[in-house]
């Protein structure tokens, strides 16, 4: 028997439903198909998934509708994960001056266009201060800005405009377009940088940073203009953090353990003429570790902390949310999970170690993933242990997580490639990519490893003058 339900009964039921569901409601006759595939729909799950703008049209990323982008997105995203060791392509890029690598960072973003010519492109900076971009599938130079001329100690990008964001030891914020040889903007701190960051926001593009007194600035692109400065802490800022979609910023000062985290309300800081003061609260969280805001979500993040003494990591998930008592706006913290992580004693061969985890990650089902040195462990953010991934005798120096991907780094340079399951809470273990160097004879030293849709890359360390990129690159890019 078939019900015949309203338009817009209709729609609004399914607009609840994920995409995956979206396309079994479409089985069901042609009404349902039609309403099923309707822009309106696909667009919210788009939307929620990427964090796109409302003036973001499914023609500006390479479809004709949200559907097929998402089809097409979703696709691209969970190509890695099915794909083998043998379907990636290797490359090694070492730098031709004196200079070796010292910094790099992906300026091709996470695939937000449909384009078969689209590639992975990296800035990276040696330390002679030269600037360069490079097609990593092809391992070539794309272009070169000027030589700086002095020492860079720290480099973000903004992929959405092929803007880099430097840094150097005399405290000058520098802005670069790739395609420039010289900078578009300068602006000098008085006190040493210690975290940077470039964000998209609903604002505009804006760059922030924190220096070494515990003053947080927020300058516009492309100009640098300076838009507030705000006296976070009394001293270094080491670590900031935008939310997924810009409505937070997380600070720290993760040497300084007694002092608590805070998060500031973004609009506060970048619409002062709207706000008396800046908008935060402190967190009640101490021994801080390391923090993620939960992808997809808007008000989410996770803390780690170490209690050395009492051998115990603690983990807590807070919602910032902004209330309003009378005419002031504040923002409250609240916590809405936490527990506590013994730590570990590994038995391997009948050989006891104890463990505490060193890396962490979150997904937007609210699992947290956390690697101590010899495993991969998956909890709810409730504590419940869901699954434990061994790795004994390889030694773990890294984990990066994001919303499909989490990769796992080895003391001898090879990569375990996991994915979160579509429909589940678990992790699955894809496959590993082995360190192809020839002429490996020692364990390598990494600073960050870092993903787009198609590729993986690894800036490696393997002495006091060798620095070189490795890159593994899908070779359904090319």
């Amino acid at each position: 028997m078939e019900y015949d339900f309203p338009y817009v009964e209709l729609l609004r039921i399914l607009s609840y439903l994920d995409g995956f569901s979206l396309l079994q409601a479409a089985q069901v006759n042609k009404d349902w198909n039609a309403i099923a595939s309707s822009d309106i729909l696909w667009k919210k799950l788009c939307v929620k998934r990427w964090l796109f703008g409302e003036d973001v049209t499914p023609q500006l990323l390479g479809t004709e509708t949200w559907k097929q982008f998402f089809h097409y997105k979703t696709w691209q995203e969970h190509a890695k994960s099915r794909a083998k060791p043998e379907d990636f392509t290797y490359k090694e890029i070492y730098t031709k001056t004196s200079g070796f690598w010292d910094h790099a960072c992906y300026l091709s973003g996470r695939g937000l266009i449909r384009n078969p010519q689209d590639r992975s492109v990296v800035c990276i900076i040696n330390s002679d201060a030269e600037i360069s971009t490079w097609d990593i599938y092809k391992g070539i130079i794309i272009s070169k800005m000027s030589k700086y001329g002095t020492y860079i100690k720290m480099l973000t990008t903004l992929p959405e405009m092929q803007i880099v964001v430097t840094v150097d030891i005399v405290q000058t914020i520098k802005l670069w377009d790739c395609h420039n040889t010289e900078a578009l903007a300068a602006y000098r701190l008085f006190f040493p940088c210690q975290s940077l960051e470039a964000v998209f926001t609903k604002d505009g593009p804006i760059v922030l940073a924190g220096d070494t007194i515990g003053d947080l600035y927020i300058f516009r692109i492309p100009d640098l203009h300076l838009i507030s400065k705000v006296h976070a802490f009394q001293s270094s800022i080491e670590e900031l953090y935008c939310s997924p979609q810009k409505k937070w910023v997380f600070l720290s000062m993760k040497h300084h353990q007694c002092v608590l985290p805070r998060v500031y309300f973004l609009d506060s800081l970048l619409r002062t003429s709207e706000f008396s003061a800046p908008v935060s609260t402190i967190l009640s969280f101490s021994l801080y570790q390391g923090a993620c805001w939960t992808p997809r979500r808007e008000d989410r993040i996770t803390l780690m902390s170490r209690k050395a003494f009492q051998n115990v990591t603690q983990f807590a998930t807070f919602d910032m949310e902004l209330e309003e008592i009378g005419n002031q706006l504040t923002v409250k913290g609240h916590l809405v999970a936490s527990f506590e992580l013994p730590h570990l004693v590994e038995s391997f061969q009948f050989q006891g170690y104890l463990y505490s985890p060193e890396w962490m990650g979150v997904n937007d089902k609210n699992m947290i993933v956390c690697s101590t040195k010899y495993s991969v462990l998956v909890f709810s953010m409730e504590g419940y242990n869901l699954q434990r991934f061994h790795h004994y005798p390889q030694e773990i120096v890294g984990l990066s997580a994001d919303p499909v991907y989490v990769i796992v780094t080895f003391i001898d340079g090879s990569l375990d490639v996991y994915a979160w399951e579509e429909r589940s809470l678990l992790l699955r273990r894809c496959y590993q990519l082995p360190n192809r160097r020839r002429f490996w004879k020692r364990p390598c030293s990494y600073n960050k490893t870092l993903c787009d849709d198609v590729s993986i890359i690894q800036l490696m360390t393997n002495g006091p003058t060798s620095n070189y990129l490795m890159a593994y690159t899908l070779n359904i890019c090319s």
